[in-house]
């Protein structure tokens, strides 16, 4: 049985998109504006003869009421969240030189340990540490104890030779006999060097310069603890 490792979990750097209330809102006044024009070419254009219903052109009217109180609505909102991420911002600076617990590529500089906090499987006999390069390929594999204590990653291969300086990731199998239980990327601690904003949540930047979410953080801790 082989499990994938998940890519929820995985800590892949986060690409910056456009805000989904702004997405929304551009749609939406695209929307208003053709319908502006329609309504006023349908007036312009109709047979004298023949005018426009009043019940129908009141129901129109109203309509493009509306419209125009959700675009403003929505432009409201819009400022609004941008204003909430800004503050959330702010709040998180103190963030900064701190080290957040999360699902994380860890930057090894090539002499300093790498926190890991492991969650393996609670059937488990037997728990691997993969160690990956930041394009997937394994560069080393770590027994480790059936336990959810922290393990310190020192870098080295099998010599005590240090890896390249870089970020790696780091996954957890889980196994009971031969059988994968679980397979899924671990959390570490990591280093915050800056907090940005990410969309509507704040990023919190890495020292190998990955982003992670704050929402996503399980814990914080003084790195002189």
């Amino acid at each position: 049985m082989t499990t994938a490792v998940t890519s929820a979990g995985s800590p892949a750097a986060q690409t910056p998109q456009q805000p989904a209330a702004t997405q929304k809102t551009s749609g939406l006044t695209s929307d208003f504006e053709t319908f502006v024009k329609m309504l006023t070419a349908q007036a312009t254009n109709q047979d004298p003869l023949e005018p426009l219903d009043s019940t129908e052109y009141a129901a129109q009217l109203a309509q493009f009421s509306m419209v125009e109180q959700q675009t403003k609505s929505n432009t409201l909102l819009e400022g609004l969240q941008s204003q909430l991420g800004l503050a959330n911002m702010a709040a998180l600076s103190g963030w900064v030189g701190m080290e957040a617990r999360g699902v994380a590529p860890g930057y090894f500089d090539g002499s300093s340990e790498i926190t890991i906090a492991p969650n393996p499987a609670a059937a488990a006999d037997s728990v691997t540490l993969v160690v990956q390069d930041t394009k997937g390929s394994e560069v080393q594999r770590v027994t480790l104890p059936v336990s959810a204590e922290p393990y310190q990653w020192t870098g080295q291969d099998e010599d005590g030779n240090p890896l390249e300086a870089g970020e790696y990731k780091f996954v957890i199998e889980s196994r009971k006999g031969d059988e994968l239980l679980l397979q899924e990327y671990a959390e570490i601690y990591f280093k915050v060097n800056e907090t940005r904003m990410q969309g509507g949540d704040v990023g919190l930047i890495t020292e190998g310069g990955s982003v992670v979410l704050a929402s996503s953080v399980s814990a914080l801790r003084d790195p002189q603890s």
